[in-house]
């Protein structure tokens, strides 16, 4: 995390000038090295610089958090020097990076992201894309503004298997794809992330730095690292954090990039600690086609039947597929020759001529060997800065694919049935839904135009 004081917020304009108009327009070649800035070293920052590091056309020449020790970990990692900063805005200044790496949490990416694109450079930035819908959108704009190459973390873009899974289900594979349901599974019973009281931030932790354009609230160390993700300032939830990732494949595979209504249902259920969102939720959406999408968020150990073996299942006409990072399975439906019986004391020999005459139209098939496709995902961008073609997740397809979760949570605090207008991006039957959208920047921080 890498985030400037108010003191230093102001400086901004000055730092930027002092990169050089030939650095921003510098074209690269195939074979030249790729200059990254890394801002934001936490848990998966730390993760995917392991990526990019695995590319030897690319070079970090800058690394930026405003926790010191990261720094320290990533630079030894690196093994080069790179430039130390606690101010992401002395990476965007310097006229040796001509990318960023941004893996801060989710409420700085849309200011970050922007004055990226402003400062010329191309961004890799991590899911989910934005805390609100309308700075994903803003974030888009400043692509296109700028010509960037965008990369949006959701990295199973990249990988074959979910790609060969895809098709399978776009294809008509498994029949009209009726539902779609995605599950995350993990019980935190019975502390959860405890109930920890407000204190003093750690020494070397500039607390101000860290919220930025979120609220001003007491340090809490819950609301720190990876647990920023239990409180709605910072983040969404697993539904933004993992349902993400689901709602992108499903997209993928349905061939759609927007739902037309959400609904949702949950709480804390399981839990007593001091967390934001909830521990059990359910989120419903219609899509066009007539498919319905859900996520399932539960605490438990013992998934819903046949959710132990997928985080994904397309249930078909046809057949049903069970998808994961690890593999896939496909499971034909025994289908009947004949009309569906009645079903009366009269018609027993038509109900036994039924069950007799069913048999699979498609034929099983199973796939393992899924592997994280963060390096894949780092190699994409990396070639794409070079070639200036789209990368696999540029900015659109990322806002597309984090504005269903956006929107389930939405729906969940409203306690609403809502619709919605994908070209507009607003909600049609709840105005007061609609101030969800957008979320208020403390000052001086300003939501960019």
């Amino acid at each position: 995390m890498t985030l400037p004081t108010r003191r230093t917020f102001t400086k901004s304009a000055a730092v930027a000038a002092l990169a050089t108009a030939a650095s921003y327009n510098r074209v690269l070649g195939a074979n030249d090295r790729v200059r990254l800035g890394f801002i934001g070293l936490g848990n998966r920052g730390d993760q995917v610089l392991d990526a990019f590091l695995e590319h030897k056309d690319q070079e970090v020449v800058a690394v930026c958090d405003i926790w010191q020790p990261y720094l320290d970990f990533a630079s030894k990692k690196i093994g080069s020097s790179p430039k130390q900063t606690h101010d992401y805005r002395e990476v965007l200044a310097n006229k040796d990076v001509d990318a960023v790496v941004i893996n801060t949490p989710d409420h700085w990416h849309c200011l970050q992201t922007v004055e990226a694109c402003q400062a010329k450079k191309d961004v890799y930035v991590e899911k989910p894309l934005s805390l609100c819908v309308v700075e994903g959108r803003k974030m888009v704009e400043a692509a296109r503004k700028y010509d960037r190459i965008t990369q949006v973390g959701l990295m199973r873009r990249s990988e074959p298997l979910m790609k060969e899974a895809c098709e399978i289900v776009a294809k008509g594979g498994i029949g009209k794809v009726v539902a779609a349901r995605a599950f995350h599974i993990q019980n935190e019973f019975p502390t959860g992330i405890g109930s920890p009281a407000n204190e003093q931030p750690p020494k070397g932790l500039d607390w101000e730095a860290w919220l930025g354009p979120a609220p001003s609230v007491p340090y809490n160390k819950n609301r720190t690292f990876y647990r920023f993700r239990w409180f709605y300032d910072y983040s969404g939830g697993q539904l933004t954090n993992f349902g993400v990732h689901y709602l992108d494949v499903i997209h993928r595979a349905l061939g759609v990039d927007q739902p037309l209504a959400v609904t949702a249902m949950g709480g804390k259920y399981a839990i007593t600690d001091n967390r934001e969102v909830p521990d059990t939720l359910e989120v419903l959406w219609t899509y066009p086609g007539n498919t319905l999408v859900s996520f399932l968020q539960i605490n438990t150990n013992s998934a819903p039947a046949n959710a132990n073996r997928a985080e994904i299942v397309f249930s078909g006409t046809k057949g049903t597929m069970y998808l994961s990072t690890r593999g896939y399975e496909i499971v034909p439906d025994a289908l009947p020759i004949h009309e569906f019986p009645a079903r009366t004391p009269l018609t027993r020999a038509e109900d036994r001529k039924y069950r007799e005459g069913a048999k699979a139209q498609i034929e099983a098939g199973k796939k393992e060997g899924g592997k994280d496709g963060t390096i894949l995902h780092a190699r994409n961008f990396l070639d794409c800065v070079k070639s200036r073609e789209r990368c696999n997740c540029d900015v659109e397809t990322g806002h597309r694919s984090t504005l269903p979760p956006l929107l389930g949570n939405i729906a969940h605090k409203t306690k609403s049935y809502l619709e919605w207008d994908g070209k507009t991006e607003r909600f049609t039957n709840n105005e007061a839904a609609n101030k969800y959208l957008k979320v208020e920047y403390r000052a001086p921080y300003k939501l960019p135009v």
